[in-house]
């Protein structure tokens, strides 16, 4: 599935790798009463999000641009595993992003 959303506040990759470092973690384990595990890798506008305890490999992809901010997940990723994992990354983007 891919999310897009736009990019208001003209966020760069770097600014939203900076973020989701230090922020994502502790904001997916509250709304899911859990401790789960998050790894970031950023390179020119992409950031790779992986959740090494759950899903082999990176999850999903973003990709910042001036205009907006796209979500995708790795079509190899099992679909009842991302589903909750992505709907938690996209509600704190927005949440981030306004």
């Amino acid at each position: 599935m891919i999310t897009k959303i736009k990019n208001i506040t003209t966020f760069t990759a770097e600014d939203l790798f900076g973020i989701l470092k230090t922020d994502f973690a502790d904001y997916l384990n509250e709304k899911l009463d859990a401790a789960v595990t998050v790894d970031f890798a950023h390179v020119y506008d992409i950031i790779d999000v992986s959740f090494p305890e759950i899903i082999d490999g990176v999850a999903f992809f973003i990709t910042v641009s001036e205009d907006e901010i796209t979500v995708s997940g790795n079509n190899n990723t099992p679909a009842n595993n991302s589903d909750v994992l992505e709907k938690q990354l996209t509600d704190f983007l927005k949440l981030s992003l306004n």
